[in-house]
């Protein structure tokens, strides 16, 4: 197990369309020691969330781990460690919401992005048995965050407006602004 080195907005493996893995694959040393290291990686990091194209791996893979309880988005529920491969995504309705997003792979920014708020996920997980969940909020936000890096998307793409992209020691000056 190793922490590797989470690449930054401007590398190209972030703008790729991440290949599926096959299900063979998902018994390999390979996706094993990809996955070590991926949760050393976000452990090290501190986040929750983190996909493969982040640690240069052009892969459909992403991990997720969410201590829950209150934070700065409210009081959001656990999810213990889970691995997503070959994920995809179903919006369920239109209502949406906007939160601060911040990214490993963008340090120091936030961004308000709005996304929809009700989410099916349909994936592997790391043994090749299927998952199926449905997420709301909060939730539902860090998983389309998360499996948009698979895509090649960074939050980033997603503002409607960049005038509500920030550096993080900045962010409460700034809402404070938004409010008045």
């Amino acid at each position: 197990m190793a922490i590797r080195e989470i690449i930054r907005m401007g590398h190209p493996t972030l703008r790729k369309v991440a290949r599926p893995l096959a299900l063979a694959e998902l018994s390999s040393g390979y996706v094993r020691r990809l996955l070590d290291d991926m949760v050393d990686t976000l452990h090290q990091a501190g986040g929750i969330g983190l996909a493969a194209p982040q640690v240069n791996e052009s892969v459909r893979l992403a991990i997720v781990e969410i201590p829950g309880g209150a934070s700065r988005y409210g009081e959001i529920p656990a999810m213990p460690l889970t691995v997503f491969v070959n994920p995809e995504i179903e919006m369920l309705d239109g209502e949406t919401a906007g939160y601060w997003e911040g990214c490993l792979s963008v340090p120091g920014l936030r961004g308000y992005v709005e996304r929809p708020q009700r989410v099916k996920v349909r994936a592997l997980d790391s043994r090749g048995s299927h998952i199926e969940l449905e997420l709301n909020g909060f939730l539902a936000t860090v998983f389309q965050h998360e499996f948009d890096h698979l895509d090649g998307r960074l939050y980033t793409d997603r503002l409607k407006d960049s005038s509500l992209l920030v550096f993080e020691d900045m962010l409460g000056t700034h809402q404070a602004m938004l409010e008045d």
